[in-house]
């Protein structure tokens, strides 16, 4: 069994071409219909891959191979003869820009889509083949969905593919250490972790023997271990299975630190003792315990389709998320504090990024590589650094529409000062995981760029500060977000917002504003990111991480109601926003906000001794007029009515 990382990374290079697409003029994305057809000098010849695959898909007598997404950004299906990549808007033009003409674009990312263009693609009676190791439970049973009936038959290839094809150029698996956090910045013990997950399931009404572990999220925060295997992601290939009385843990065990092997062999022997076993002998493992009196918990949405297949289908407890998904989304008081803190440290990192770019901008002296190495190195200078918590946008420009462009050495743009700038940048603490986009423009924007910015700043503080009932779900207040773009008829094509890690992933579910996310709760954290992107020309994003809280309400109630705390502490361009759009509740919370960020993170630039940055952040953090506020503007109409419109159209 192979760990999934390389075979996702080499499946972001198979990227297609949009068929039937309209000729353009324009030389930075492929043009498949001109004679002969164009390509950009960032798109990637595909075809020896593709020949390379198919000769495998023939020996197996396949007709199809379904490539999975990396962190949910698109899915390639290769057949004896076409190619195609499904992904969202955010990625549209980024792939024009990097696909050969080998690859139809779909522009979506159903898997209904996905089905009825097989369906035209592989003639009835064939097979239809992927990993089961990296699909979950739900995907598979999607696509089962979608070709049942159909007369082409979907098989399990334990056999990776895209491994074969890619042969001795397919990089090493990771051979770092594996390391236990220091006690300081865990939340609890691994110890107390294990006992709260082992009580629900005694709880449970159907009192399972056993909790499977699939997602890299679940074991490393379970055992409070950290490794390196996925870029900028600390975490390492594993499963576990948690039973009343054992643990198994599944991994490289020669890559345990000293530390971290004690730690788990503490309670040796007992019921908190890890037996560590290698990564591979997982499905051996699962099958034997599979053949007694059992009864196994697992998540559908991270749990592989290749380990759920080997449980008989009446020893199995399904839901959504694991109890270790779900427990590890609330975080506790120690969790919440140590995350504030680490967005202090990072607002102060972001700072002194953008007084470097009003400096060197100004110069000529920047691009947007640059510009990310900057910023890069300055969060690596704050303390409790691990680096960058993704791989930083850095856009200027009509790069700006891409919603998550990155810059390469030696093709990206200067930076301009008649130009919008976008960063959406985050990094990797001991302490937690942060996530911030800021749009600046060092000149004169135009009308519309400058509305366009302060619709979406509108959208961040009305959702920001709603007052909404507890265990509300993330889809029905996401709307909000969104309203003041949609009063003048403008919209994003992405999702609002993620939830956030302990020094984990970036993007950690299961909490945010998606249909398949879970409802809301106090000790959440959560992106709300609005935008607005215009092909061609600009983009616009603005990124807060918030924890939700509980609100303080005029009037008592039995009912508890919640509200977001932002703990992103960086300010928002002053030149772009009109505050004749405004209405006095945002200006005041604008205000309230922007004396927060003096309180938290004056001091912490002083303590640093940038002076300089602390001038800079005084500045803008001005107070705003509020005499300047629109009273009429959209932001200014009731939003409890609305609130309540949907919660009661949506069942919260």
């Amino acid at each position: 069994m192979r760990p999934p990382l390389w075979i996702a990374a080499w499946a972001l290079l198979l990227h297609g071409c949009a068929a039937g697409r309209a000729p353009s003029p324009r030389n930075d994305i492929r043009n498949c219909t001109a004679d002969p057809p164009y390509l950009p000098p960032t798109a990637t010849n595909t075809t020896a891959r593709l020949a390379a695959l198919r000769g495998l898909l023939r020996t197996r007598g396949a007709h199809a191979y379904i490539v999975p997404p990396r962190t949910r950004n698109g899915t390639a299906v290769v057949t004896e003869d076409k190619a195609a990549l499904w992904t969202d808007s955010r990625y549209w033009t980024q792939a024009e820009r990097e696909l050969d003409c080998n690859w139809e674009l779909q522009r979506t990312t159903s898997i209904e889509s996905i089905g009825m263009w097989i369906l035209e693609a592989v003639p009835a009676g064939g097979n239809v083949t992927l990993d089961p190791f990296l699909f979950s439970i739900d995907t598979w049973n999607s696509y089962s969905r979608a070709l049942h009936g159909s007369g082409r038959t979907l098989l399990p290839l334990e056999t990776n593919l895209v491994d074969q094809a890619w042969g001795d150029q397919r990089p090493p698996p990771s051979s770092s250490e594996i390391y236990s956090l220091p006690a300081e910045f865990t939340g609890s013990s691994w110890q107390e972790k294990v006992a709260g997950i082992r009580q629900q399931m005694e709880q449970h009404l159907r009192r399972p023997t056993a909790v499977l572990l699939s997602g890299l999220e679940e074991t490393a925060w379970l055992f409070n271990l950290r490794g390196d295997d996925i870029p900028y992601n600390p975490v390492f290939y594993s499963y576990a299975l948690l039973t009343n009385t054992t643990i198994s843990l599944f991994l490289d065990e020669s890559r345990l630190s000293l530390a971290a092997r004690r730690s788990l062999l503490l309670g040796c022997p007992g019921p908190l003792c890890v037996e560590l076993q290698q990564y591979g002998q997982v499905s051996a493992h699962l099958r034997r315990y599979a053949q007694g009196n059992v009864t196994v918990w697992l998540g559908t949405e991270y749990t592989t389709y290749g380990l759920y297949s080997i449980i008989p289908q009446e020893k199995l407890l399904e839901e959504n998320y694991s109890p270790v998904m779900t427990t590890k989304a609330v975080k506790n008081a120690h969790e919440q504090e140590m995350l504030r803190a680490a967005h202090v440290r990072d607002a102060v990192a972001v700072i002194q990024y953008l007084l470097w770019l009003e400096k060197t901008v100004l110069q000529g002296q920047v691009d947007e590589f640059s510009g990310a190495q900057h910023i890069d190195a300055l969060r690596w200078a704050q303390e409790h650094s691990h680096g960058p918590s993704f791989q930083s946008i850095s856009a200027s420009g009509l790069n700006a529409a891409l919603a998550h462009y990155s810059p390469s050495n030696g093709s990206s743009r200067s930076l301009s000062v008649g130009e919008m700038y976008l960063f959406d940048t985050g990094g990797q603490y001991l302490d937690g995981t942060t996530d911030i986009t800021r749009t600046v423009h060092w000149s004169e924007p135009t009308p519309l760029q400058k509305e366009a910015y302060t619709r979406v700043l509108m959208g961040n503080i009305d959702l920001s500060r709603l007052v909404f009932p507890s265990h509300t779900a993330g889809r029905t207040v996401e709307s909000f977000a969104r309203r003041a773009l949609w009063d003048v008829g403008l919209n994003y094509g992405h999702g609002t917002g993620h939830g956030i890690g302990n020094f984990l992933s970036v993007h950690e579910w299961p909490v945010g504003f998606q249909s398949n996310n879970v409802p809301l709760e106090a000790g959440m954290f959560t992106s709300i990111e609005p935008g607005y992107y215009r092909d061609g020309e600009f983009g616009i994003r603005i990124e807060d991480v918030a924890l939700v809280v509980e609100a303080q309400t005029e009037h008592e109630s039995e009912e508890t109601f919640l509200t977001f705390e932002v703990v992103s502490l960086v300010p928002y361009d002053r030149k772009l926003i009109d505050l004749s759009l405004l209405s006095p509740e945002q200006i005041r919370y604008l205000n309230s906000y922007y004396e927060r960020i003096r309180e938290l993170v004056g001091p912490e630039l002083r303590r640093q001794r940038l002076e300089e940055e602390y001038a800079w952040l005084q500045a803008s953090t001005e107070p705003f007029p509020l005499s300047s506020a629109h009273t009429l503007a959209p932001g200014a109409l009731a939003l409890a009515p609305l609130l309540s419109v949907l919660l009661s159209g949506l069942g919260a």
